[in-house]
């Protein structure tokens, strides 16, 4: 096979579905009106396919912090957090994540992308074990396989799975790292973080847990899914991303162990990559004293969800069990999903769609994401948009069915 064949085969794939209409992970936004608002080769689109959850980033303070510092300090830092990077404003956050999470140590990071990356690969050699959850991040993914250490998958939100596996492992293979997600980014489903804690303990693994989605939107005051479940003081290692709730760009780790700051100088992806513009440290702080201050925006947000969650129903979409900021809208055929999903762009509404390879063949998912910016009257024309959508596809409404696995909407092909 020629190097490039596994590209060609991407293209010939992407040629099926370029009928005139859009293209998957081709969209371009030519401007923002509003924080659930922008414009699509330039039509208003309403937007439900962003993980801007508490709508922050056009928050006044957000946007004032940053000018503010970017005058002061400029554009970019020009170096790693080990070099020239680290400005002041990295170990004040800093600080402000070990304060606001109650852990002794924190330490931020250029991308969410990037924490695991750093975090499991500095900590796991060949002596060790990780073991993730089968739906895990491709960032989970990813980190485990630039370690030596063997690395094993168990059945998705299974404690029991989870259980059997550790069960398995040679008594000398003591190093354990399991890794999960608080709330998974593609169905919205929420791990049953108290079951696998307990499974950890009784089998001396560390435990890291992911609130990429689920910082800002679970929990008293928005910690993620550990602190609603009750577990976080006994989690040893909590990551986090910028690029959600916050309104920026970035990752962070929290941890108990002293160790943590040994990644400063050991984790590659840490030491070879720039660090976090001034600019996008110092919104993130203002977004980090607003989700705080302001628990009213998680309230929002959830009175957002279930109107969402209600409206599909009623139009008779089947979705996702677990009620969270993510609402899977589960079709099946990788063609009706592209095809509903290019429908609803050019109505005006914007969900993501994801097809193979980012779920099994016949699981494809129109996914929508909820906003504490949307508006009672955003949901209501989404929703119309939704239905219209589907009756030009069939000619009536959706008639759902389920199967053991995956419920789908049947919908009739357009061609």
């Amino acid at each position: 096979m020629d190097l490039l064949d596994k590209l060609r085969i991407v293209e010939k794939r992407r040629a099926v579905f370029a009928n005139g209409g859009a293209l998957p992970g081709e969209t371009v936004i030519d401007g923002v009106i509003g924080p659930c608002e922008v414009t699509v080769h330039g039509r208003p689109t309403l937007m439900f396919g962003s993980n801007n959850y508490l709508g922050l980033t056009l928050h006044p303070d957000v946007m004032e912090a940053a000018r503010r510092t970017i005058g002061e300090y400029g554009t970019g830092t020009t170096g790693s957090r080990t070099a020239n990077g680290t400005l002041s404003l990295h170990e004040d956050l800093e600080r402000d994540f070990a304060e606001w999470f109650g852990k002794r140590h924190a330490i931020v990071f250029s991308t969410g992308y990037q924490a695991n990356l750093s975090l499991i690969g500095a900590l796991c050699g060949p002596d060790d074990v990780i073991l993730i959850d089968s739906d895990s991040h491709a960032s989970i993914y990813d980190a485990t396989r630039q370690t030596a250490s063997q690395v094993v998958a168990f059945r998705h939100n299974a404690p029991e799975s989870l259980r059997r596996k550790l069960e398995r492992l040679p008594r000398s293979r003591r190093n354990r790292l399991v890794v999960v997600e608080g709330l998974y980014s593609i169905r919205g489903d929420v791990a049953p973080l108290r079951d696998i804690v307990d499974v950890c303990h009784a089998y001396g693994a560390y435990v890291l847990v992911d609130e990429a989605h689920s910082l800002g939107t679970y929990g008293a005051t928005g910690l993620g899914c550990a602190e609603a479940q009750g577990v976080l003081a006994q989690i040893d290692f909590v990551v986090g991303t910028f690029s959600k709730s916050l309104a920026g760009i970035g990752g962070v780790c929290v941890s108990d162990h002293p160790e943590l700051r040994a990644l400063h100088f050991v984790a590659r992806a840490y030491v070879f990559t720039a660090s976090g513009s001034a600019s996008n440290i110092a919104g993130v702080r203002a977004a980090v004293r607003i989700v705080r201050q302001h628990p009213e925006l998680r309230a929002q947000l959830w009175d957002n969800i279930r109107r969402l969650r209600r409206g599909l129903q009623d139009i008779g979409y089947v979705i996702g069990d677990t009620e969270s900021p993510i609402v899977p809208i589960l079709i099946g055929d990788e063609a009706r999903t592209i095809g509903l999903w290019q429908r609803l762009l050019s109505a005006g509404l914007y969900v993501n769609v994801i097809v193979p390879p980012g779920c099994p063949v016949d699981q494809c998912v129109l996914r929508a994401s909820c906003s504490a910016a949307h508006t009672a009257e955003h949901t209501a024309r989404a929703l119309e948009i939704f239905a219209r959508a589907t009756r030009q596809a069939t000619g009536s409404e959706p008639q759902a069915r389920s199967t053991s696995d995956t419920p789908i909407v049947t919908l009739q092909s357009t061609s």
